[in-house]
């Protein structure tokens, strides 16, 4: 069976976090969504650190109702200093071991899922949120929501690359309202747990984040691309192919998470990407030929109907606050990433998207 990672990945994340793991020392971190695609990672880390880095483990607490992991997602093998539990965050969880950060990673965030799933997108990021500020204040524990780029909508484009001032341009009622909505509210109880509470939260909205782990059937375009390229099939782009995006490898991401979690200002909001460089979806396929090292065909296609409309036209991230604050600076460029990438998929992908 292939690995869900690269191990050269995991160690790369520890290396680029330095002395900031330290904050993790002895404490202990809670971790929702953690059999997902980042949760895996975060997992994978924690145990490194704890093998290489840490002379006082970290302990680890993963939940997960394993929706869209499945019950083999359960299956973590022994870890030391690991506990998982099979958990639904909209609901409460008794909790009374102490616990130092919580890491709010639950949520539904391919297109296609939360399409099949809206209630579920709906009540993970606003009961789901609100419940896990709740066991974070108890606890004074450090806070971090997941939230997302798709919190401003498709941006008027004087904001682009966009900046966390952004307010947005969000349909309220549509398609994917359910998630980019859902996603708004717990950015709000955040500053009102921040500002009523005290509590030291903060809000990461992640920006097109890939590298291998994401599930075949995930359905967004990284995975899509790479089930089909190991198919010997055409991509399939959705509409004109002129959107456009940019993407972040999961180590660079990671280790930007790790230091918002570690050191970002309380009740501060960060970008997590990479600004460069933005792209169309034919660009992408262009770049991709070069990290494949053949040619690659594609046909235009209009959106399917599990698709939600109302796709943003531009996607790209300011991250000169996470500069700023907490040292974050992406390194691994497109192309080597993508590289990365489908290797992984030629060994772990079916080919039959």
């Amino acid at each position: 069976m292939t690995d869900f990672f690269l191990q050269t990945d995991i160690h790369e994340i520890a290396r680029a976090l330095s002395d900031k793991a330290q904050a993790f020392a002895g404490k202990t971190v809670m971790l929702s969504g953690g059999r997902g695609f980042l949760g895996r990672y975060f997992t994978e880390v924690f145990v490194h650190l704890n093998e290489t880095v840490l002379g006082d483990p970290c302990r680890l607490v993963v939940l997960d109702n394993l929706i869209t992991a499945g019950d083999e997602g359960a299956s973590m093998g022994e870890r030391p200093n690991v506990t998982f539990i099979k958990h639904d965050v909209i609901e409460p969880l008794d909790w009374n071991q102490d616990v130092h950060f919580v890491v709010h990673a639950a949520g539904i965030a391919s297109p296609f899922y939360y399409r099949a799933y809206p209630l579920e997108t709906l009540e993970v990021a606003t009961t789901g949120t609100r419940n896990m500020l709740a066991l974070a204040e108890r606890h004074q524990a450090r806070f971090a929501f997941f939230s997302s780029s798709e919190i401003y909508g498709d941006p008027d484009p004087k904001y682009v690359p966009t900046p966390e001032s952004y307010r947005g341009n969000v349909a309220a009622q549509g398609p994917r309202a359910c998630y980019d909505e859902s996603k708004r509210v717990g950015e709000t109880l955040c500053y009102v747990f921040h500002h009523k509470f005290g509590l030291a939260a903060n809000t990461i909205r992640p920006f097109n984040v890939f590298g291998p782990g994401m599930q075949e059937t995930d359905y967004r375009v990284m995975p899509n691309f790479a089930s089909r390229i190991k198919g010997g099939k055409p991509l399939n782009i959705y509409g004109g192919g002129n959107q456009t995006r940019t993407f972040c490898y999961i180590t660079d991401a990671i280790n930007g998470f790790l230091r918002v979690l570690a050191e970002g200002v309380p009740g501060e909001t960060y970008n997590i990407g990479n600004p460069k460089p933005e792209i169309t979806m034919l660009g992408l396929v262009k770049t991709m030929e070069k990290a494949a090292g053949k040619s690659l065909e594609y046909n235009l296609i209009e959106y399917p109907d599990s698709y939600p409309a109302d796709e943003p036209r531009r996607r790209c991230p300011d991250i000169e606050k996470a500069r700023r604050d907490i040292g974050f600076e992406p390194r691994v460029d497109l192309e080597d990433g993508l590289k990365r990438f489908l290797g992984w998929a030629d060994k772990a992908y079916t080919g039959k998207t």
